[in-house]
C-alpha cells in the first residue's frame, strides 16, 4: 500500500479473506476443528485465520477452498489472489525489533483506514506530534531505552503520519482535552513547536481539530482515550481500538462500537468549535 491510497492495505485484504473463508465455511456445515484439520492446523490457528489476524499460505487456502468445494477456477483464482496480496508484509514490519506484536495489527489497520476518529487525554495523538515531542513521550515510556531505539520508535511515529499528507489521505477527526496540551512534556519550546504543529494540522481539509476543555467540566469519554476506525469496503466493520500498558483491545461488534460512536458523536458537540479550538490553541501560544 502507498500513502496515497487508504483503504487499500494488505490489512484489509486479510481481514476481507477471513471472513470470505468464514461464510464458505459455514455455508457448507464444516466446523473450525475439520477445516484446521485439513491445513494440519488446530481450530484456533482457523478462528485467527478468519479474523484476519494471521498471514496466510496460498497452499493453505488451497485446501480449505477444495473441502469448501470453490472449485470454479474464475472464483478460486480471485481468493488465491486475495490470499497473495494479504500475505504482503507492511512497510511497519521493518520495525519489529520496536513494534510490539499488538500494535502491529494496529498499525496496519490505522493505514488502510479511510476515517480515523480519535479522543486523546493525556497527550497530543502520535499522527499529531512533532519529532521532538514524539522523543519526549517515548523517553518517558521508555527510560532504559538505548538511543537507538528512542530514535527508531520516533521514526516509526513520524512514518505513521506520512499517511495524512498524501493526495487521497483518510479523514482524519481529533478531539483532544484539554490537559493534553497544558501537560509540559520536553519543556516549553517542545510544547510550543507542538501547539504550533496542531495549528498547522488544524488547516488540512480532511482534518477536523477539536479541544475539550477544562471549563466543561466531565465529559462523555469517562474510560479514557479511544480510537474509531472506519474502512471503505462495507464488508468491513468499523473497529474501536483501546490501548493498555502491555497489550490492547479491538471491538467490532456493532452494539460495541454503536457506543463509542455516540461518545465520540457527544465529545465533538461538547468541545470547542474548530475556530475556538484555534483561538484556544494560539492563546496558549501567546503565554509559553
Amino acid at each position: 500500500m502507498t500513502t496515497d491510497q487508504p483503504g487499500s492495505g494488505s490489512m484489509v485484504r486479510r481481514i476481507l479473506l477471513g471472513s470470505q473463508l468464514r461464510r464458505l465455511r459455514e455455508s457448507r456445515g464444516v466446523t473450525r476443528e475439520d477445516a484446521g484439520y485439513s491445513i494440519r492446523a488446530s481450530e484456533s490457528k482457523i478462528s485467527r485465520m478468519e479474523l484476519g489476524r494471521v498471514s496466510f499460505k496460498e497452499r493453505d487456502v488451497a485446501d480449505l477452498l477444495t473441502l469448501y468445494g470453490v472449485t470454479e477456477p474464475t472464483e478460486r483464482d480471485a481468493l488465491l489472489g486475495l490470499a497473495r496480496e494479504a500475505s504482503v508484509a507492511g512497510w511497519w514490519h521493518s520495525y519489529s525489533d520496536v513494534l510490539p506484536g499488538w500494535f502491529q495489527t494496529y498499525v496496519g489497520l490505522e493505514e488502510s483506514a479511510s476515517c480515523i476518529e480519535i479522543f486523546e487525554l493525556q497527550f497530543v495523538h502520535g499522527l499529531l506530534q512533532t519529532d521532538a515531542y514524539a522523543r519526549a513521550v517515548v523517553l518517558l515510556g521508555q527510560p532504559s531505552a538505548s538511543d537507538d531505539e528512542v530514535e527508531r520508535r520516533v521514526d516509526l511515529r513520524l512514518r505513521r503520519q506520512k499517511m495524512l499528507m498524501g493526495e487521497k489521505s483518510p479523514e482524519f477527526h481529533a478531539v483532544l482535552d484539554e490537559a493534553a496540551l497544558r501537560r509540559p512534556y520536553g519543556g516549553p519550546e517542545v510544547m510550543r513547536g507542538q501547539i504550533e504543529r496542531l495549528l498547522e494540522v488544524s488547516e488540512l481539509p480532511h482534518v477536523t481539530l477539536h479541544v475539550m476543555p477544562f471549563s466543561f467540566g466531565g465529559h462523555a469519554a469517562e474510560t479514557g482515550a479511544f480510537t474509531l476506525l472506519r474502512f471503505p469496503d462495507a464488508e468491513l466493520p468499523d473497529v474501536v481500538y483501546l490501548e493498555q500498558l502491555t497489550g490492547a483491545l479491538y471491538l467490532d461488534k456493532r452494539d460495541e462500537v454503536a457506543q463509542y460512536v455516540r461518545v465520540m458523536d457527544r465529545l465533538r458537540a461538547d468541545s470547542l468549535s474548530v475556530k475556538g479550538t484555534r483561538d484556544l490553541l494560539r492563546s496558549i501560544l501567546q503565554g509559553a
